[in-house]
C-alpha cells in the first residue's frame, strides 16, 4: 500500500485545501485519484479530510490504494456465526481473514462472505464522490474492525438503521465492552494496569504505530489490562479497550515491554515458538442490540492456537501469578 509523507515548508502562506496542495506538488497525485483511493489522511498525526486547509510546517501522511475493482462481489466463504437476527450478524472471525476489501485484499474478505450469506448482489464501486460515500460501498455493515491476524468476535449490521445504532455505541466505549485475550513475550510491570497514551504513526516505519506521552499529537488511546498468569518470560493477559485505535492493543503491549507473541510487526520471531501467529483474540463483546432493552454478551471459546502454546508453556515453566 503506497504512503505519502510531506512537511509543508515553513514559508508557506497560501492555506490551500489539502487535495489541491497535493495535486500541485511535482510528486503529488491528482484530486480524482486522491478521492477514489485514499484510505487514511493524517495532518500532524490527527485524522483529517481532503478539504483540510493547510498551514506552514503541517506534517502530512496519506495512505492510498490503486487498482480498485469495479464491484465487490458475494463469495461463498464459510463463516462461524455466533448469533444472528433480522438486524445483526455476529461472527467469530477466523485468523487471516480481512474485514473489508482494500489494497492487496480485494476478495476473500468478511464483507464478501457476508454479501453471499445475506443473499445480496454485487456492490458497484464508485471512484468519484465524497470519501465517506466511496468507503461506505466497500464495507457495508461494518461498524468496527479487527486486524487481519486477530481472531474473534465481530458484530455486523444487516441494515442502515442497525448500522447507525451500533456505530453510536462504538463511538461511546462506555456503553459497551470489548475484551481480548493475548499471550506476550515478557511480563507487564504490574499484575493489572490502565494504559493511557497518545498513539501516532511511527516515523521510522510507516506501517507501524507507537505510543507516546506528554504530547497532543496523534490520538488518545486507553487500554485496561489484567495479567492472568505468567509462565517463564511469557504472560497470558486479558485486556479491555476503552478506545478503538488502529493496532491499539499491539502498540500498548509493546509500550509495556511485553509485545504480543507472533506479532511480526511489533515483535521479533521467538525461538521457542518460531511458527507462532499473532496471539490476540477478541473473546467477549457486551452490547445493546437494536430493539433490545437489555445488554447481550457474546463469548467465544479459547482458540486452539492459544491452547497449544499454553500446553507447551505449562510443561516447561511453573505457573506464576504476576
Amino acid at each position: 500500500m503506497p504512503f505519502f509523507h510531506k512537511e509543508v515548508p515553513a514559508d508557506y502562506n497560501l492555506q490551500e485545501r489539502l487535495d489541491k496542495y497535493i495535486a500541485n506538488l511535482p510528486d503529488g497525485m491528482n484530486r480524482s485519484k486522491l478521492k477514489s483511493g485514499v484510505t487514511e489522511i493524517l495532518i500532524n498525526g490527527k485524522k483529517s479530510k481532503l478539504s483540510q486547509k493547510l498551514k506552514a510546517k503541517d506534517v502530512i501522511d496519506i495512505k492510498w490504494e490503486d487498482n480498485i475493482p469495479d464491484n465487490i462481489d458475494p463469495e461463498n466463504i464459510p463463516l462461524d456465526i455466533i448469533y444472528e437476527d433480522e438486524n445483526v450478524t455476529v461472527v467469530n472471525k477466523a485468523q487471516g481473514m480481512v474485514i473489508h476489501p482494500a489494497c492487496g485484499n480485494w476478495t476473500g474478505t468478511l464483507v464478501n462472505a457476508l454479501l453471499f450469506h445475506w443473499g445480496r448482489e454485487s456492490i458497484t464501486q464508485i471512484k468519484e464522490g465524497s470519501e465517506s460515500e466511496i468507503m461506505e460501498r466497500r464495507r457495508p455493515g461494518i461498524v468496527h474492525r479487527l486486524d487481519k491476524e486477530t481472531s474473534g468476535i465481530i458484530i455486523t449490521a444487516k441494515n442502515r438503521d442497525s448500522e447507525e445504532w451500533l456505530q453510536k455505541q462504538f463511538q461511546n466505549k462506555n456503553s459497551m465492552q470489548k475484551e481480548y485475550i493475548l499471550i506476550t513475550t515478557g511480563r507487564p510491570p504490574a499484575k493489572a494496569g490502565d494504559i493511557r497514551t497518545q498513539i501516532i504513526r511511527d516515523p521510522k516505519n510507516r506501517q507501524r504505530y507507537k505510543a507516546v506521552e506528554n504530547t497532543q499529537e496523534g490520538k488518545f488511546a486507553r487500554t485496561i489490562y489484567h495479567c492472568i498468569a505468567c509462565y517463564g518470560n511469557y504472560s497470558l493477559i486479558r485486556v479491555r479497550i476503552k478506545t478503538g485505535r488502529t493496532h491499539q492493543i499491539r502498540v500498548h503491549m509493546k509500550y509495556l515491554g511485553c509485545p504480543i507473541l507472533g506479532d511480526s510487526l511489533y515483535n521479533k520471531v521467538d525461538s521457542n515458538f518460531p511458527k507462532a501467529t499473532l496471539m490476540l483474540h477478541s473473546q467477549k463483546l457486551k452490547i445493546l442490540l437494536p430493539g433490545k432493552k437489555e445488554y447481550t454478551t457474546f463469548k467465544t471459546k479459547t482458540p486452539d492456537r492459544f491452547l497449544d502454546i499454553e500446553k507447551k508453556l505449562k510443561k516447561k515453566y511453573q505457573k506464576a501469578l504476576k
